[in-house]
């Protein structure tokens, strides 16, 4: 197991600590000192080749300024800057220029190094500007003292000009104290500005000081970016942070000083570092080194472990850290927070701008008041075609492209209202917003951080990470995440009733009924033979026929005729009687079953239907803000539920190229074999206005986002569109808007899907439809046998017809007739009844008396019973 060390110490050096620790044996050093304890350290890391994780800690919360180490004798530095270096200068140097101020006043209290503005006082020099510098003692109120008894009347009202801009680079207890001297001396006016900067100043510091100041108040201060969504601001890197440090309800964070929060992360950058090692079967045993000897030799596994960190990249409290930039971790944002003046100044204290070491700043300084609303002002509007948003209305040649949509008469309205005009103009690439691997945004949320354009007005979501660089206006439509699928259609099986058996059970069943017939037919003509001296049953019809019909009709349970014979025969229909119980009784209870899940709907309602299922496939757009949230869903450690990890898994398939689309109009086309999951508004839209009336839309109706109004940051416009929105939803204005473009009752009725399934409902014809066509070719059969049989019996009676006229006939003349043949002699008969053999035929003849006609002929066939 590795062994780290952590040196804690504001203002004294600790090699020998760091000695006793190497003696031990160590991998890393991680320590938050001054600047004076980390150049010792520097030192001694480098001759050791140790890496060294060195984070700057403030002292008496004065604002820092950047250290300068000794360069290593080498060139070789093991000591790598966990805090990034120093840049209120640049914050500072680029607010004077927004706000283009030419003469201003530093205030520094004792404890600041005024070595950290030199670089801040060259560029204002070179730039024109008024620079003064005036430190400020521990007692704040004898500074006010002797301003009052050295200077003259003349010079306090030109030191009371120039304290109208003034910079403080104190802390927030002697900012505080400074300030309200002001006041009370009258030094500072209403038309005042002050600037505070410090990177470490908390909610409650600054509210005092907006409430002790006189005047406009600007505070610079560092932020960390915060992941809103709780599902994922707990996991960082694979790796489980306490809900202490990433809750913001627990308070715990933000009463944590800035370089702790980087002496967490330099940890965690650590152990990554040594997992990576540990993966790549690259691990060096710990260095044991005893820095009191000369003749020591330094850790030889030290560089590598060094280069392993410089090529880590994590993402911890305090945002993205890495080492590639000479040494440092360049990854640092500040935000601009401001007031403006009024009688009630102090109370409302918002973000203006935010400034970052890859975009610099980004939103406006400049007074956010409006008194006469947007008359005479024209906007302009980025927008991106989205139905029913933002479509292309019908233009005339010559004339500027018009467009359309629910999202363009929520601009008109609020045009109508406010007086404004706007222009126009599509986004170049296609996207509402993302940001890029080098740090900036693209799409329209990018046109917005240039200044290319004042409002972006599509189906633009409110995100946090948009929030964090632009600013939205309220809501005007809420927003959720629907599926977009073709109508599941029944299919249709006459035969269903055949469903609850197997083809096979059904060909057993029919090849047991002619093997038990036969069965039944050969015992009974074995019954029918009557042993010699014994007794002569009860004559029975022993046909084959006979006895398959006995078959089927106990197996249709239709009864028979009945058999009174031998125990085989009975044994045998005993055990046909129990088959037939059986089958019948399986049959019932799954045909039951069969028709009651042929009834439940098995449509996709849910996302769980959704992941569950394999036939249908799905996905949404690559690179959007669907994707995204689908990403953070799913890549969660936390989520107890699978269904997210499946439905990411899917639409991630070969990074979103297999089952995603580019655009939302290509996924829109591709449901008939696809469920697109994208904006519920969208899909809704996109189902009503099918051709065909065959799409379907489900999904969660719950949401806790929406769409809005997407302004540069520190626009003053964002109160008034967000005011004028509410005033619109008050009134119904926006419900009537909605209902013109997602109609509930139209042409595809979007709910009528919803209603044909109940949760009970009874069995249709096509359930039935074989037991007709059953019924029908029984009829048929029965038709054409019958026809067959009348065919018959006619021809054999023309066959038979010839013979009787032949005999009947007259002799004709010149035609000697026939001598007849001798009658046999009949053989004497023993007495008793005739006994006719087993179907046999008797010829009867009947004479009348009264003609001359030969003797009809009637043939009588007869079976024994």
């Amino acid at each position: 197991m590795s062994e780290m060390c952590l040196i804690m110490s504001l203002s004294y050096p600790c090699p020998s600590s760091a000695c006793e620790l190497m003696n031990q044996g160590i991998l890393a050093l991680v320590t938050s000192t001054g600047c004076a304890a980390a150049n010792a350290l520097q030192s001694l890391t480098d001759a050791m080749h140790i890496p060294h994780l060195f984070i700057q800690r403030n002292g008496e919360g004065t604002p820092r300024t950047s250290c300068h180490l000794n360069p290593s004798p080498d060139g070789e530095s093991y000591t790598l800057a966990a805090r990034p270096p120093a840049r209120l200068n640049d914050v500072m140097l680029t607010l004077v220029t927004e706000l283009r101020w030419q003469k201003f006043i530093i205030f520094y209290d004792a404890d600041y190094d005024i070595r950290g503005l030199q670089t801040f006082l060259d560029q204002a020099s070179r730039q024109g500007l008024g620079v003064s510098l005036q430190r400020v003692d521990r007692n704040v109120s004898r500074v006010f003292t002797n301003l009052f008894s050295t200077m003259r009347t003349e010079e306090l009202n030109r030191y009371r000009d120039t304290l109208r801009r003034a910079v403080l680079l104190m802390s927030p207890r002697g900012a505080q104290v400074f300030i309200h001297q002001a006041v009370e001396t009258n030094l500072a006016s209403k038309d005042s500005h002050w600037v505070y900067a410090n990177e470490e100043v908390s909610d409650t510091e600054i509210m005092e000081l907006v409430h002790s100041s006189l005047g406009r108040m600007t505070v610079i201060r560092q932020i960390f970016p915060l992941w809103r969504d709780s599902n994922i601001r707990c996991m960082r890197n694979n790796h489980r942070i306490s809900s202490l440090l990433c809750d913001p309800q627990e308070g715990y964070l933000q009463s944590l000083e800035v370089s702790n929060l980087y002496l967490y992360d330099s940890v965690l950058m650590l152990a990554n570092a040594f997992y990576s090692k540990l993966e790549d079967r690259k691990w060096h045993s710990m260095a044991s080194l005893n820095c009191m000897r000369k003749s020591t030799k330094p850790w030889n596994g030290g560089w590598s472990m060094l280069d392993t960190i410089q090529k880590r990249r994590i993402t911890g409290l305090t945002g993205m850290m890495d080492f590639r930039a000479e040494g440092s971790n360049s990854h640092v944002q500040f935000e601009i927070l401001g007031t403006s003046y009024s009688e009630t100044f102090g109370k409302d204290v918002k973000r203006l701008a935010t400034w970052d070491s890859t975009r610099g700043l980004n939103g406006s300084l400049k007074e956010s008041r409006i008194e006469n609303g947007m008359q005479g002002v024209t906007v302009k509007v980025v927008t991106l075609l989205e139905e029913p948003f933002v479509m292309v209305a019908e233009n005339i040649l010559g004339q500027p492209k018009r467009y359309k949509g629910f999202s363009i008469d929520v601009l008109d309205a609020l045009g109508k209202i406010l007086g404004f005009k706007y222009e126009i103009y599509q986004v170049a690439d296609g996207k509402y917003g993302t940001p890029t691997s080098n740090g900036s945004w693209n799409g329209m949320i990018g046109e917005l951080i240039s200044k290319r354009a004042d409002l972006a007005v599509s189906a633009i979501t409110i995100t946090p990470e948009r929030e964090s660089v632009v600013d939205f206006s309220k809501r005007y439509l809420d927003y959720s995440v629907g599926i977009l699928m073709r109508k599941s259609e029944e299919k249709i099986n006459i035969f269903s009733l055949l469903a609850p058996f197997d083809l096979a059970v059904w060909a057993c069943i029919a090849a047991a009924i002619p093997v038990v017939g036969v069965m039944i037919f050969i015992l009974r003509r074995v019954q029918s033979v009557r042993p010699p001296g014994g007794h002569q049953a009860t004559s029975v019809s022993t046909s084959l026929q006979s006895a398959i019909w006995i078959v089927y009709g106990a197996f249709v349970q239709q009864g028979g005729d009945s058999i009174l014979g031998s125990v085989a025969l009975r044994i045998v229909m005993g055990s046909w009687w129990l088959f037939t119980l059986i089958v019948c009784s399986s049959y019932t209870a799954n045909l039951a079953a069969y028709l009651t899940v042929s009834r439940m709907d098995n449509a996709v309602r849910t996302f769980q239907d959704l992941s569950k299922q394999m036939d249908l496939a799905y996905g949404t757009v690559r690179d959007s803000a669907v994707y995204e949230y689908f990403r953070a869903k799913g890549t969660n450690a936390l989520e107890q539920d699978s269904t997210f990890a499946e439905l990411w898994r899917t639409i991630n398939k070969n990074n979103g190229h297999e089952h995603s689309v580019s655009s939302p109009s290509e996924g829109i086309h591709k449901v008939n074999s696809f469920a697109f999951l994208w904006d519920m508004a969208v899909v809704e839209y996109a189902a009503l206005t099918d051709d065909d009336c065959t799409l379907t839309v489900t999904g969660n109706s719950m949401s806790s986002k929406g769409y809005g109004l997407a302004l540069q940051h520190g626009s003053p416009y964002r109160d008034l569109f967000s005011q004028k929105i509410l005033e619109l939803q008050e009134k119904g204005d926006l419900d009537i808007l909605k209902q013109k473009w997602w109609p509930r009752k139209g042409r595809c009725d979007l709910d009528s899907h919803l209603e044909a399934q109940p949760e009970g409902r009874s069995l249709r014809l096509q359930s039935f439809a074989g037991v007709f066509c059953i019924l029908a070719a029984g009829l048929l059969l029965a038709c054409l046998v019958a026809a067959l049989e009348t065919w018959w019996s006619s021809n054999r009676c023309r066959r038979e017809q010839p013979k009787e006229v032949t005999e009947n006939a007259a002799p004709i003349q010149g035609l000697v007739p026939p001598r007849p043949l001798p009658r046999p002699r009949p053989r004497p008969r023993p007495p008793g009844p005739p006994v006719l053999p087993r179907d046999a035929t008797a010829t009867l003849y009947f004479m009348d008396p009264g003609a001359d006609a030969s003797p009809d002929l009637v043939e009588l066939q007869y079976t024994q019973l």
